[in-house]
């Protein structure tokens, strides 16, 4: 069990939240939810005793699970020890174990061994690299990546291993930020079957709406100053909040309405023969005075795309015979495809396949060993690229205004600024330097850009990284109202179920294509 007790966080004049008394019980599964900076990463530091609360006090059990993002500090570690420091004392206990058997055996050094051999037993070390090699198979990390160094495996394995260490020794709570960034969709349901199965507590962030759909029995809601929580999972808590916040606002327009009514009487009869009744009503006036309700912080940008007014041809792109390699890997293999007009096109698999290569090759960016990708008749690209530095640079000393103007030249400042406050950049946000930018804000403004600048294709490559849910929902609707062709790359199930009509799928040794939706494309693979 997790408990807070009168928490407070501010910084400066800003009240992330406060005075906050809850309970995080075991057996159940929560996901702090609310939008990028309202606290959630902070909450989860106070209850790790990593931050300090302006007031209050966080209690945790002995042993958490907390998913680390230092993986620096573990880049000379064999993965499976890794792994296993998420038992930091049992891991301790392995380490001083080793050392001392290759030191002289005394009396004093063989008393030692056997507290730390019960020491051991008592944190079931004799399975620890059993289960760690379990949990690894789980996130998709090879056998052949355990006994290596962190250093030396692909960055999102090392990602991955850190997962697995907070998962490690059957803590008895389990804190994760944002355990979904880096997994491909095998590993996201892996570890959602994982998780429905864990019996202590869980607090979990994720922009992932599919995610918390199906692993979360409860929202600890980040809103109003405070902390919310509601029963269900996260589409159980848009529509409870909705209804609880029109509840209480019609209630507090209904004692605005009945307040103006007794005023109206008061100071009719003020001055009359009705002064027991005026008085009676003015005690009625102060009874019903309504308390200002406090804003909530929740922010949702406004994502359309809006191609222009010359239509392309009906073939966007023409596909054929596709090859691209690096160094003795073959990435892509003599690929062929026709891209339509209209087309909203997922491209899915796991990480490392070629993805990002065949998004690349289709929006030029690189070009193919051997084949070709035309580019059909007036078909204009967009490209959202995964890292977001391969469009931006974070160097730059450029505003967000001067930026999007070399998009644009032709645009006008109060069309550029229009745009940018659909992506909540709002007053003198259009002076930030690009290089302040957080993750999320760097995406709305690649978003803000392709707004802009209206191409009729959109080619992207996980756009809703970094965005907080309600973005996500933004980004999910705004494709799928796009009149234009898309070919997007993403892990996030929700958005590929609502907005893709054909699938590509990277597998071990071969690209599917198919036509149709993600569920029957995942039907189709169950019944073959």
């Amino acid at each position: 069990m997790i408990s807070l007790d009168k928490i407070t966080k501010k910084f400066g004049a800003r009240v992330l939240f406060e005075d906050v008394t809850i309970t995080f019980n075991e057996n159940a599964r929560y996901a702090l939810t609310g939008p990028n900076g309202c606290g959630k990463s902070t909450l989860l530091k106070i209850i790790m005793g990593l931050d300090e609360s302006t007031t209050g006090r966080a209690n945790r059990p002995k042993k958490v699970g907390f998913l680390k993002q230092n993986i620096e500090d573990f880049k000379d570690f064999r993965v499976i020890d890794t792994v296993i420091y998420g038992n930091s004392k049992l891991f301790k206990a392995l380490e001083e174990r080793d050392i001392l058997y290759e030191k002289e055996m005394t009396d004093a050094i063989g008393m030692r061994l056997a507290e730390i051999e019960e020491i051991i037993a008592e944190e079931d070390g004799y399975s620890a690299e059993a289960e760690a090699e379990e949990l690894l198979a789980g996130m998709g990390i090879a056998i052949e990546f355990h006994e290596q160094k962190m250093k030396n495996i692909p960055i999102d394995r090392q990602f991955r291993t850190l997962l697995c260490q907070a998962l490690f020794g059957k803590p008895q709570a389990l804190l994760l930020d944002e355990p979904t960034n880096h997994l491909d969709l095998e590993s996201i349901t892996w570890l959602e079957e994982f998780l429905s199965k864990y019996s202590g507590t869980l607090i979990v962030i994720s922009h992932d709406r599919y995610f918390l759909n199906s692993v979360a029995t409860h929202i600890a809601d980040i809103d109003y100053d405070t902390i919310i929580m509601y029963p269900g999972n996260y589409d159980d808590m848009v529509l409870n909040k909705t209804k609880l916040r029109e509840r209480v606002e019609k209630e507090s327009k209904n004692k605005e309405n009945k307040i103006a009514k007794l005023n109206e009487f008061i100071s009719k009869f003020g001055a009359g023969t009705r002064a027991s009744q005026v008085k009676s009503r003015v005690k009625e006036v102060r009874k019903l005075q309504p308390q200002d309700l406090k804003k909530s912080n929740i922010q949702r940008p406004y994502i359309r795309f809006v191609p222009p007014e010359i239509i392309p041809g009906r073939l966007i792109f023409k596909i054929e015979n596709l090859s691209k390699g690096y160094d003795e890997k073959q990435v892509i293999d003599n690929f062929s495809i026709d891209i339509m007009r209209d087309d909203k096109i997922a491209v899915i698999g796991n990480n490392g396949l070629g993805k990002t290569t065949l998004l690349k090759l289709i929006a030029n960016i690189i070009e193919p060993d051997t084949g070709y990708c035309q580019i059909g008749h007036n078909a204009s690209i967009g490209y959202f690229p995964q890292n977001h530095q391969d469009l931006i640079d974070k160097s730059s000393k450029d505003t967000l205004l001067d930026w999007l103007k070399r998009q644009k030249e032709n645009a006008l400042e109060q069309e550029i600024r229009g745009v940018l406050g659909k992506l909540l950049f709002s007053g003198d946000d259009v002076f930030k330097q690009i290089k302040t930018l957080s993750g999320g804000e760097t995406a709305r403004l690649i978003l803000a850009k392709l707004m802009l600048t209206t191409p009729n294709t959109l080619v992207l490559d996980e756009p809703n990284n970094h965005l907080d849910l309600e973005a996500v929902s933004a980004l999910a609707w705004g494709i799928e109202e796009f009149k234009g062709t898309t070919i997007f790359s993403s892990h996030d199930r929700d958005l590929i179920s609502k907005v893709a009509t054909k699938i590509i799928s990277f597998e071990e040794d071969k690209i599917i294509y198919f036509i149709g939706s993600y569920d029957e494309y995942l039907a189709k693979k169950s019944y073959v």
